[in-house]
């Protein structure tokens, strides 16, 4: 069975996540962080994460607008997911609006200091993504 790798995209950060064997369970993988604005070098690194777990399908996050306009982020995001696609990765995109902010809440919940920081709030983003596109598609199968 196939296996997806979820992602968050910032401007200096990309939080990945990675589906479990069965596409049930999203996972933390980790913190990619790059040079302000340079999606480039975003690519590349995610590029080497992709071969090494052998996956080829990712699900990108989509920040709207809270009224689904889609602003400055989300071209970020389309621009991203062109840049994937011209490396044949196929890109499902999943509205992420309140992902950050439900990230923050889970870690205050669980006790988590210096939530900025640590980059944690990216990979949690990326899994709350990955787990939402997750859940719709076991929906589907049903």
């Amino acid at each position: 069975m196939k296996r997806y790798i979820g992602l968050d995209l910032g401007i200096k950060t990309l939080g990945v996540a990675i589906s479990d064997k069965t596409n049930t369970l999203a996972n933390p993988l980790t913190l990619i962080e790059f040079t302000k604005e340079n999606y480039e070098q975003a690519l590349e690194k995610l590029l080497i994460i992709l071969k090494e777990n052998n996956i080829n399908e990712v699900v990108l996050g989509l920040p709207k607008n809270m009224d689904n306009t889609e602003g400055f982020a989300a071209k970020r995001s389309l621009n991203f997911k062109k840049m994937l696609e011209e490396n044949d990765i196929k890109v499902y995109l999943e509205d992420e609006r309140l992902t950050t902010v439900e990230a923050i809440n889970i870690m205050k919940q669980n006790g988590t200091k210096k939530i900025n920081k640590s980059g944690k709030k990216d990979i949690l983003s990326a899994v709350l993504i990955l787990e939402k596109f997750l859940k719709r598609n076991q929906d589907e199968r049903k």
